[in-house]
């Protein structure tokens, strides 16, 4: 689980244990991480996700893998004319090319197996752009792609690829981008899902757990949007 120690992929970590998997965190919030390892009976690795050697390390130390599950992601609210080359090579860095560090790790194994699940976390932003979020939504909308690709790719030997789209849900991002915002941004937020209200992790981690299970085996290739509606139509 990338980005496992709050959040989304702390909501899922708690659901897959729940569920009887053996789980590993990879965070570099180590103080959290190590928290919820402790909570539930899971294991940590503190890394940066943009570091591809320790990404190696870390799986060669705790694999092989029967699930992955990408969820690593970062946000920054401006228009794409304030945002620097560096802040967008970040952007990019955390939230696209540490999927595609992760899944090269572990697939060696999977395909060696002939089983896997990979769980791609991305977002409605991927599907429908965003504005003041341009490279975070370009970022996830390559994800999407990603995740289809790696499912044509690795069908073969009964991997399956999967992607979850979450909208508005309460994580310390969107705690963020309210703080910064204020009641208007929230609103916005609840107004944009048919059904007028924030998402809560757990919801979004039942999806995770569902398509990482042996009952989505015949699911690959496909995006699930967990968002209130925010993607109908």
């Amino acid at each position: 689980m990338t980005g496992g120690a709050n959040g989304i992929g702390a909501a899922s970590v708690r659901r897959l244990c729940a569920e009887g998997a053996s789980v590993l965190i990879c965070d570099r919030d180590a103080a959290a991480g190590r928290a919820l390892a402790g909570d539930v009976g899971a294991d940590l690795a503190v890394l940066d996700v943009g570091d591809v050697g320790a990404i190696d390390e870390a799986v060669a130390a705790h694999g092989p893998f029967d699930i992955l599950v990408n969820n690593v992601g970062v946000d920054q609210h401006a228009f794409l004319t304030e945002t620097s080359p560096e802040e967008w090579r970040r952007l990019l860095v955390v939230n696209l090319e540490s999927a595609f560090a992760f899944t090269r790790a572990v697939l060696p194994a999977m395909q060696a197996a002939r089983y896997g699940r990979i769980v791609t976390v991305s977002s409605e932003a991927g599907r429908l752009g965003s504005k003041g979020a341009v490279v975070y939504a370009a970022a996830k909308g390559g994800l999407i792609a990603f995740a289809k690709s790696v499912a044509r790719e690795n069908a073969r030997f009964a991997i399956t690829s999967n992607v979850v789209l979450p909208g508005p849900v309460r994580t310390p991002l969107f705690e963020q981008a309210v703080a910064g915002g204020g009641g208007a941004i929230l609103d916005a937020m609840k107004n944009a899902t048919l059904l007028g209200r924030i998402g809560e992790p757990e919801e979004v981690a039942a999806a995770v757990a569902f398509l990482a299970s042996r009952e989505a085996g015949f699911i690959t290739g496909e995006i699930l949007g967990v968002s209130g509606g925010m993607g109908c139509g």
